[in-house]
């Protein structure tokens, strides 16, 4: 997959399969590639095929202001309403198998705000 081809569209259908600007569950491996990992909330951004294209979500406070993290604030992924931060450098490939469950829709100006983010960074469309 060449990372400047991909395109962001907005496209949120509570319908049970994942599309872009929904926030869904599913396993993240560490960095490491040690094996383990963490199930996580990952926005959507795109699709190639079936295999979807996601950042991850963290609520550490620590992320406010750390290079490649987009503050997105509260929303109804987290049970706790606490606020999340974005990954932008880190661009996850899932198998749309892979997904446990539907958490929420990104409201769209905040999705406009992260694809803004990845256009800038990536050169994607």
């Amino acid at each position: 997959m060449d990372p400047s081809g991909r395109r962001l569209v907005y496209a949120p259908e509570r319908d049970g399969a994942a599309d872009p600007g929904e926030v869904v569950w599913t396993w993240v491996p560490y960095e490491e590639q040690d094996g383990r990992g963490k199930d996580r909330p990952v926005l959507v951004v795109g699709r190639d095929r079936r295999t979807l294209l996601g950042l991850m979500l963290s609520s550490n406070p620590a992320r406010d202001g750390q290079p490649g993290w987009l503050s997105l604030g509260a929303g109804g992924w987290d049970r706790a309403g606490r606020p999340s931060w974005v990954r932008l450098d880190r661009v996850l490939a899932v198998g749309e198998r892979r997904v446990r469950r539907e958490g929420a829709v990104l409201d769209r100006p905040r999705f406009e705000r992260v694809a803004a983010a990845l256009r800038a960074r990536y050169g994607w469309r």
